[in-house]
């Protein structure tokens, strides 16, 4: 009788631990789940359309909200620290946001470059500019809301007129131009081939050249990072494409006078077509059955960089 009260009663731990492990695998999956899904296109809203300037700095507070309400690089707890998809894709998401809050305080809201800086706008790039994947002393959820909240401050004084925006030709021109170097940037990582040493042709005028050809250099890429660098390339892709809808309300006289609005409607048009999801990042050969995601998004992307070029090109001239 003893014997098989033990029986019973080492079957029932074996059953509430199985239960226990059950509960803990499903709340994973589902937690992992929840937090790999990327955000929906943003749509404008909420912005005065009478105030030039206001579409851009509102979409970049979208993007800060977004950012805000669930940062996952500096995640150091189960079962968010296995995540690397969607911390990437922040990853890339952040560093546009970084490119646009940089060219606002340095160029857009400044007449001459001997103009005083606007201290809202340092001061949000300031915040921005934080280790994002530090969790603590600063964190950079902390940081990201300081940001968040000096732009919208400088927002506000832009519908009040304290602050300004200049929606110029040389303006725009600049920031495609740090946008096609961040661009160029990325997709060097994407442009792979099997193997560990990557062959990756670059423009001669990016590498510093002064010639029309094109230059051959190795990039060391680990297999590991296939995936960190799609979803990189994701995540700016998705706030490029948020930006350049700003872009072409605030600059709307400017590209209608450039001639350039086809132009920018194509470069929107390459940047949606960045956002599809393989179920798994293959890197296979051009003879392989496996895809080579990283190449079939580089070529979307790298055509989005060319229009920019471009773009940049159409900005200058007259």
């Amino acid at each position: 009788m003893k014997e098989s009260g033990k029986s019973r009663e080492a079957g029932k731990t074996k059953w509430i631990v199985a239960l226990v492990v059950a509960f803990l695998v499903c709340f994973s999956l589902v937690v992992m789940v929840v937090n790999s899904r990327k955000p929906e296109p943003l749509e404008l809203s909420d912005y005065d359309r009478n105030v030039k300037g206001a579409a851009f700095v509102r979409a970049n507070l979208v993007l800060l909200e977004q950012m805000i309400d669930n940062w996952l690089p500096n995640d150091l707890f189960w079962p968010t620290i296995f995540l690397d998809n969607m911390p990437n894709f922040q990853l890339g998401q952040l560093e546009l946001v970084r490119y646009n809050l940089r060219v606002l305080r340095d160029e857009l809201t400044r007449l001459r470059t001997t103009d005083k800086i606007d201290r809202l706008a340092e001061e949000a790039f300031t915040a921005i500019s934080n280790d994002p994947r530090r969790w603590w002393f600063p964190s950079a959820e902390s940081k990201w809301k300081l940001a968040h909240d000096k732009l919208d401050s400088f927002y506000g004084n832009l519908l009040a007129g304290k602050s300004t925006f200049y929606a110029r030709a040389d303006n725009l021109a600049t920031l495609m131009t740090e946008y096609a170097s961040l661009m160029g940037g990325i997709n060097t990582r994407l442009m792979n081939a099997p193997g560990d040493i990557r062959a990756v042709l670059i423009d001669e005028e990016d590498a510093g050249g002064s010639g029309g050809g094109v230059e051959v250099v190795q990039v060391d890429i680990p297999w590991s990072e296939i995936d960190d660098n799609f979803y990189y390339a994701q995540g700016a892709a998705y706030a490029l494409l948020a930006s350049f809808k700003a872009i072409r309300v605030d600059f709307h006289d400017i590209l209608v006078k450039k001639n350039a609005l086809k132009l920018l409607d194509k470069v929107m048009e390459s940047l949606q077509r960045c956002d599809f999801e393989p179920l798994i990042i293959f890197n296979g050969d051009p003879e392989s059955i496996f895809a080579n995601h990283s190449l079939n998004l580089s070529g979307v992307f790298n055509d989005a960089r060319q229009k920019i070029s471009s773009l940049i090109v159409a900005l200058n001239q007259g």
